[in-house]
């Protein structure tokens, strides 16, 4: 019988022996690699659909409570960003031209951060072409104002957050005038101007304006046509490559002796998209965007400012 058993474990052995060497080739040849110990140890820990834990003694039972305060919707943040860090934040204005997919994911990740005022400027409202990629596209929001959208956005996720809303577009010729009057309205103080618009030569008047006022600004370049959000990057605009509207923001910026200009963009090449049959110039049907990548572009935006405001990881004190 013992005869019998070792012939059939062994024969099934040698049968999956070609599917396991297979599936091993496969995982080998993949280029993603899952090594965080920690998250595979604790996945294991937990159940939750049934929200329960799994004791490292093998005894299954409720899941740990959360230690005091951790209820609070600043808690998670205050770990991280500290006390000082957290006051900063809460102390803080920061403008935002533009609610499109970069400036309004930029917004979301602003207020659930923990800034404490919000200065938002934007003429446009919800249209379809929005859903797919638009914190503030609904179908419920459609022809309603961005900025209206978007502050109740902001009051819903933190009742207490400050939001001046200006119903305005962004032009050199009025800039001047629309950033006195909302300064005036922030008790002369605007930490942060955070750049999420289209128009280039509004852009570089921005970069120009805030180099002369001595404004803290990041700019967002071109999330169009790109696909890989692996290639996003934070840097100096003269530190750019692969990014069209970078390279002409380059270009006009040492014209204007711009010396620095902090962005966010992709070093990816853009994927070619074929101009619509009939369509006219401007309305720039060769241009495709991913529902992630001007989301994802405005976090980092987001996250570039939050740290800098707090003091946290690169702009600690």
């Amino acid at each position: 019988i013992l005869m019998v058993l070792l012939v059939l474990f062994w024969s099934r052995i040698s049968a999956a022996a070609p599917v396991l060497g297979f599936t091993m080739a496969r995982f080998e040849e993949s280029p993603i690699h899952f090594r965080d110990t920690a998250c595979i140890e604790r996945s294991t820990h937990m159940n939750a659909s049934e929200n329960t834990y799994a004791y490292p003694n093998g005894i299954a039972g409720p899941a740990p409570e959360p230690a005091p305060g951790d209820d609070a919707a600043d808690s998670r943040l205050r770990r991280i960003m500290g006390d000082d860090g957290m006051d900063r934040l809460a102390n803080a204005t920061v403008m935002v031209l533009g609610l499109g997919g970069v400036g309004s994911s930029c917004v979301e990740a602003l207020v659930r951060g923990g800034v404490g005022r919000l200065v938002l400027i934007d003429r446009d409202v919800v249209s379809p072409s929005n859903v797919n990629r638009q914190v503030i596209a609904f179908q419920s929001t459609m022809g309603r104002r961005k900025i209206d959208v978007m502050r109740e956005m902001c009051l819903d996720i933190n009742p207490n957050v400050h939001v001046v809303t200006k119903h305005s577009f962004v032009l050199a010729e009025t800039f001047d005038e629309l950033y006195a009057e909302c300064l005036e309205e922030c008790d002369g103080c605007i930490d942060f101007v955070l750049d999420c618009i289209d128009t280039i030569s509004t852009k570089i008047f921005i970069a120009e304006f805030a180099q002369k006022h001595g404004l803290r600004l990041i700019s967002a370049m071109g999330a169009a046509n790109k696909l890989q959000p692996e290639y996003l990057r934070a840097s100096d605009l003269y530190e750019t490559v692969n990014d069209p509207i970078s390279r002409i923001m380059r270009k006009e910026c040492r014209k204007r002796g711009i010396k620095h200009l902090r962005v966010v963009y992709s070093c990816e090449q853009p994927v070619p998209v074929p101009v619509r049959e009939g369509a006219s110039r401007s309305e720039r049907s060769n241009l495709g965007t991913a529902s992630y990548m001007p989301p994802m572009m405005g976090q980092m935006i987001a996250a570039e400012t939050l740290r800098a405001i707090a003091h946290v990881g690169e702009f600690a004190d």
